[in-house]
């Protein structure tokens, strides 16, 4: 095996040593301000195979959440399944769905934009009428509720009780969705991820631990 360089050597007051693989695959070292080099080069040494497997993990996972080429036939995902993407022309709207995507040939230049947008409603609707039966059932009252385009986090709960989820999540099965919808209210009364707030979630919303599995293993793939 080759040796390991790191990308990245960020020294501070810290005691021990730790590795990271950032997601543009660049291998950063945190270490104490005092540790010599070949201490350092040494740990590296002996991580080498979790460096790699780290690596190619994050590898594949930038080819899985590629940008999409919106060309005929081309699969876009809408509530965990992927429909085909077909271009018309002659039609008045410049996208619709229909058991499959269909994309006016007119508006083909901001593909990516109509796109969005059209997903962006869709979670609207979809969120707010699923958060309203989740909230009704468990008696959980949030304050405002905003779809964002947030690029690492599915959802958030402020100290004011605001809830925001992402619009990508519209990919997602609607299992997903319900988990990050429980996920976010159940933080209206734990604002931690405490034993207390994991068994509020699974009150609410028991089969959670497979949709959070899902998401975390194919959260990268919910992009255009």
């Amino acid at each position: 095996m080759a040796k390991l360089i790191p990308d990245r050597l960020i020294r501070t007051r810290r005691k021990t040593l730790s590795l990271e693989i950032s997601r543009d695959a660049k291998l950063i070292v945190r270490a104490p301000s005092n540790a010599p080099m070949y201490f350092i080069e040494g740990f590296i040494s002996k991580k080498q195979r979790w460096i790699e497997k780290k690596l190619t993990t994050v590898l594949e996972r930038a080819a899985d959440s590629a940008p999409r080429i919106f060309t005929e036939g081309q699969r876009f995902p809408y509530l965990g399944t992927e429909y085909p993407l077909s271009i018309i022309e002659g039609s008045d709207k410049p996208l619709y769905f229909n058991a499959g995507f269909f994309l006016s040939k007119g508006h083909i230049s901001e593909a990516k934009k109509i796109f969005i947008n059209w997903y962006r409603k869709e979670a609207v609707s979809i969120i707010e009428e699923r958060l309203n039966r989740y909230s009704h059932m468990t008696g959980l009252k949030h304050n405002r509720v905003k779809i964002s385009n947030a690029k690492r986090r599915w959802g958030s709960c402020t100290a004011a009780n605001n809830l925001s989820f992402n619009w990508r999540l519209i990919m997602a099965p609607i299992s997903v969705i319900d988990y990050v919808i429980t996920h976010e209210l159940a933080h209206l009364e734990e604002k931690n991820h405490s034993r207390q707030f994991w068994a509020k979630v699974s009150s609410i919303f028991p089969p959670f631990k497979k949709s959070k599995t899902w998401l975390r293993d194919n959260g990268h793939k919910l992009t255009i």
